[in-house]
């Protein structure tokens, strides 16, 4: 049987979804669509945070 990798904590702010593109509705001059880029501000576009007893210690 495979060994588990160990699964660290997902980010309960972006449910693991820490990076979203939003459309303005502008467009470029090629007629692509000008995307404005969102990172997550609790976990800094990880998807995942640090246990709580780490980030107290500040580590």
């Amino acid at each position: 049987m495979p060994a588990r990798a160990k699964t660290r904590p997902v980010c309960h702010n972006c449910d693991n979804f820490p990076v979203v593109a939003i459309a303005t509705g502008a467009r470029h001059r090629d007629g692509s669509r000008v995307l404005l880029y969102v990172v997550c501000h609790v976990c800094g576009g990880t998807g995942h945070h640090a246990p709580a007893a780490l980030a107290q210690a500040g580590k």
